[in-house]
C-alpha cells in the first residue's frame, strides 16, 4: 500500500501534538489552525497537484480546502483523524474542480493564427463595471436572507446541501429562495433600467 503525503506528514508530528492544535483551533485559536495549515499545506496541494495536474488550480484548490475545513472543524469529532478528514476535503474538492472545469480542446499551434484576439474597447469595460456596480446595489436592496442566499451560492460557490447545513433548512426550501431571490433581485434591478 503505498503512503500519501498526509501519511507521512502525520507521521512527523506527533499525535498529541496534533490533537492539542486541533482542539485549539476548534475553540477559535486561529495560530492553532495557521499551523495546522503550514503544516498540511504541501500534502493538500500535492493531492489537488496529482488529480488537476495543473499548478495554479492546485494552489486555489489548496487554499479552498483549508478555507473549507476551518469553517467545518467543528464537525470534526476525533481531533487525532484530522489528517484524513482534512485528506477527504483535499480528494472531494479537487475532484470536483476537475469535473467542473471545461473540456480542454487541442489544436495544432498552425489554426490560431486565423484568430485574431480583439483588443478590449473601453466602452465595453465600462458597460461592464457599470453592470456589476447594478448587480451590488440591487443586491443591498434586497433583504438579509435573500441577500446571504444569492451571495452563499453564486459567490462563495456553495451547494444546495452545504447551503441546507448553513441555514438549517431542507434543500427544496433552499431552491426555493433562491428562485424567490433571483426574482427579487432582477425587479430591484429594473429599477436601474431607463424607462
Amino acid at each position: 500500500m503505498t503512503r500519501t503525503p498526509f501519511d507521512q506528514m502525520s507521521e512527523a508530528m506527533e499525535e498529541a501534538q496534533l490533537i492539542s492544535l486541533v482542539r485549539s483551533a476548534q475553540q477559535g485559536d486561529r495560530s492553532a489552525f495557521g499551523e495546522l495549515a503550514d503544516f498540511y499545506e504541501s500534502a493538500a496541494f500535492a493531492i489537488a497537484l496529482r488529480r488537476l495536474r495543473n499548478r495554479a488550480e492546485a494552489a486555489e484548490v489548496t487554499q479552498e480546502v483549508f478555507m473549507r475545513a476551518l469553517r467545518k472543524l467543528g464537525q470534526l469529532r476525533e481531533p487525532e483523524r484530522f489528517a484524513g478528514w482534512l485528506k477527504r476535503i483535499a480528494v472531494r474538492m479537487s475532484i470536483n474542480r476537475a469535473v467542473r472545469r471545461p473540456r480542454e480542446s487541442v489544436y495544432a499551434p498552425e489554426s490560431f493564427d486565423a484568430v485574431r484576439t480583439s483588443a478590449e474597447v473601453p466602452l465595453e469595460r465600462i458597460v461592464r463595471n457599470e453592470r456589476a456596480g447594478q448587480v451590488r446595489d440591487g443586491l443591498s436592496q434586497l433583504r438579509p436572507m435573500d441577500r446571504d442566499t444569492l451571495l452563499a451560492f453564486y459567490f462563495e460557490g456553495q451547494s444546495l446541501k452545504e447551503m441546507s447545513d448553513r441555514f438549517s433548512s431542507p434543500v427544496g426550501t433552499i431552491k426555493r429562495r433562491l428562485h424567490t431571490a433571483r426574482n427579487r433581485l432582477k425587479a430591484a434591478m429594473s429599477d436601474f433600467q431607463p424607462a
